[in-house]
């Protein structure tokens, strides 16, 4: 009977480690320092240890030098892009994007602080970004220094990367959208914007989330990520529209005083700088059963527009009154009335309604 020899096994693939421990000798022989002890004591422990003592910490402090020094300088740059020279000056980083607002609107309204504003958050996202990177390299460096293998870490950090990409596709949509937000100028604090669901004043604006207090004085989180459309009252200028019912009025007459009333409250002193343009009588917008309606149009700024209307419907209302068309209007409301009395009135032999003498 033939014995047969176990065939030795293959010994398993030896899986790479993270942490590795170096040859202080090997590497001794190609660093000039040690080296140099080396030839001066004849020592290789001393001259093992003048590499740990000395060189390695040597070149990590470098390391971090120089990631401060590479941080510092594109901080630096990303300060003379978003700081302007003179308050009425663009930033440069703002210079490619196209500018929504009139000449005429930027008299009325701080744009250039708005300007401001969005460059001093653009450059803030920027350079978090910047030091986040920075740091994050100089770190990987230092590991390295102190022998940890970085294949590993960064094939770790890979997949760790794709998992939160696939977890987290809502929170990289809102900060993707108010980056955007940002560099086009949606809104900002102070605007007062529809949102679909929220109508009302934007209280904050981060790259998260986005707060709206309506007028009834609830505050609104919104997610960047959710914002589909965007109408903003408060960019450039506002158009007040007001529609007056005058009935079977000549629309002429009314028109002509509509209109002495509207260019009177643009006169006024305090209301001046609000208007744009010179408010307009476009005349009869809408025929109905009731009537003819007129429309008033004004162009102002934004911030004035509430006055402006307010003002408006009250002067256009008392110029309807004085000149007396508002009794006329009244009047021509009222329903005429037959002179005849309907024949249920005087029930007979012929009445066929439901429970009328039988």
């Amino acid at each position: 009977m033939l014995l047969l020899a176990p065939t030795p096994s293959a010994p398993p693939a030896s899986s790479p480690d993270v942490f590795t421990t170096p040859d202080t000798t090997a590497i001794c022989r190609d660093d000039l320092l040690c080296s140099r002890v080396f030839d001066w004591t004849h020592n290789q422990w001393l001259a093992n240890s003048s590499y740990w003592i000395v060189v390695k910490p040597l070149r990590i402090i470098g390391i971090i030098l120089v990631a401060m020094l590479i941080r510092w300088l594109l901080h630096r740059a990303i300060n003379r892009l978003t700081t302007s020279t003179t308050r009425a000056s663009m930033p440069a980083l703002l210079k490619p994007l196209k500018e929504k607002a009139t000449a005429t609107a930027e008299e009325g309204q701080f744009i250039p602080e708005r300007r401001r504003q969005r460059a001093e958050a653009i450059g803030s996202v920027l350079r978090s970004f910047v030091t986040a990177t920075v740091f994050t390299m100089a770190a990987l460096l230092v590991f390295g220094e102190f022998g940890f293998n970085l294949a590993p870490l960064l094939a770790s950090a890979g997949i760790v990367g794709v998992a939160l990409g696939f977890g987290a596709q809502s929170l990289v949509k809102d900060l993707i959208a108010g980056l955007f937000m940002l560099l086009e100028d949606q809104y900002g604090v102070g605007d007062t914007v529809d949102l679909g669901e929220a109508t009302g004043v934007v209280e904050t604006v981060g790259l998260r989330i986005t707060t709206v207090r309506d007028g009834r004085g609830v505050l609104w989180y919104i997610r960047n990520g959710e914002i589909i459309r965007v109408g903003n009252k408060s960019q450039g200028w506002a158009m007040v529209v007001i529609d007056i019912p005058i009935g079977f009025v000549n629309s002429e007459q009314a028109s002509a005083v509509l209109r002495d009333a509207a260019e009177a409250v643009a006169a006024q002193p305090e209301h001046q700088t609000e208007f744009l343009e010179p408010p307009d009588v476009v005349g009869v917008e809408q025929l109905t059963v009731d009537g003819a309606t007129i429309r008033t149009i004004a162009k102002t700024t934004a911030d004035g527009q509430l006055i402006v209307q307010r003002e408006l419907q009250r002067a256009l209302t008392e110029a309807l009154e004085n000149s007396g068309l508002s009794e006329r209007i009244a009047a021509s409301r009222l329903v005429p009335r037959s002179a005849v009395p309907p024949p249920y009135l005087f029930p007979g032999e012929n009445d066929e309604r439901t429970g009328g003498p039988t």
